[in-house]
């Protein structure tokens, strides 16, 4: 298992191939549906982004409420496909990886390929475990959205597998159809 630190380079993002496991450390973002349409939407009317995407990641996280003397709470990823309308575009300008669950669509790992960028998958499930591996929490845009808002983490040795990677080998067709991975 490799251990990163965030950002990816872009050596780091083509050495990885679909189905390798990895730790992360260092700063991702997170951003789910309705997030990711105010991006868009900002992008749109040619305003500014309230984050930074080049060499980012972003990860679709489904987060709990924070229990007293915690950092942050269950932390476990949400589906993936949900963001597929506004992610080709996000990578398009710059954004390294999105880490989530579940198949993408072909538009997806087309623009992974294209922009050299990769999908990583969290376990479904672990919330309780991958909210443990943050290590800062800090607000950073649309607050009003709440559990949707985008925040930026820091994390250390967070799990996640590579489940499309820059050539465009996915661990979703290697594992069998589509179908059979919903």
């Amino acid at each position: 298992m490799k251990h990163l630190q965030l950002p990816l380079t872009i050596e780091e993002r083509t050495s990885l191939r679909a189905g390798e496991m990895i730790l992360l450390s260092g700063v991702i973002y997170t951003a789910r549906d309705a997030a990711h349409k105010r991006l868009n939407e900002l992008l749109d009317q040619g305003k500014e982004l309230p984050l930074p995407l080049q060499d980012q990641t972003i990860y679709y996280v489904g987060p709990t409420p924070t229990p007293p003397g915690h950092i942050y709470g269950s932390a476990g990823p949400t589906t993936s496909m949900r963001m597929d309308a506004y992610a080709p575009r996000l990578y398009d300008l710059g954004l390294a990886a999105t880490i989530g669950k579940g198949y993408r669509t072909p538009a997806v790992l087309d623009a992974c390929v294209r922009n050299q960028a990769l999908y990583l998958v969290a376990i479904g499930g672990a919330g309780a475990l991958l909210g443990k591996c943050v290590t800062n929490v800090e607000m950073i845009a649309f607050e009003d959205l709440g559990a949707e808002a985008i925040t930026r983490l820091t994390v250390s040795e967070f799990p996640v597998t590579v489940a499309i990677d820059t050539c465009g080998n996915n661990v979703y067709a290697t594992q069998g159809t589509d179908a059979e991975n919903r």
